[in-house]
């Protein structure tokens, strides 16, 4: 890592996630599911023949995905992310109405299986409700309620 201060404010030790690949079998498929997500569409290139480049942003997040053709040799559905939210309940009503198939809302641990309660946590601690849903690849995202930060995260 650089000790030198760049104009994009990043300092000595910092690393910023801002961008994930992720793994898909059929390009135009997926970016109709995100786009139905809701998700902010940022780009659609092919800059090369065999080398499409498409990029979906989540509303607030500061870390967009990526797929495509030629990007990555991951198998399609292997990956696996989280998306926090403050409010699990209604994230999981938004996600019904735009036609998702979402897990009901857990609390508990999300792994394994098992091991989760049904309903959001009674107490609504932060770190303790779920829901989850799958692209049309079988790529996982976990949603996660986080209402109060622990400490030494921005």
């Amino acid at each position: 890592m650089s000790s030198t201060r760049n104009d994009a404010g990043i300092g000595e030790g910092e690393l910023h996630l801002e961008n994930d690949v992720i793994p898909v079998s059929d390009v135009d498929r997926s970016k109709q599911f995100y786009e139905r997500l809701g998700w902010r569409f940022d780009d659609d290139v092919a800059p090369l023949d065999g080398l499409r480049i498409v990029q979906f942003t989540p509303p607030g997040s500061p870390c967009s995905i990526t797929f495509g053709t030629g990007l990555t040799a991951a198998a399609p559905g292997s990956a696996q992310a989280v998306l926090v939210v403050s409010d699990i309940e209604a994230t999981h009503k938004d996600l019904v109405s735009r036609g998702i198939d979402v897990v009901d809302v857990w609390h508990g641990p999300p792994f394994p299986v098992e091991a989760r309660q049904p309903g959001p946590d009674p107490e609504r601690t932060s770190y303790g409700s779920f829901c989850s849903f799958t692209d049309p690849d079988g790529n996982t995202w976990l949603v996660q309620e986080i209402t109060t930060r622990l400490p030494g995260r921005v």
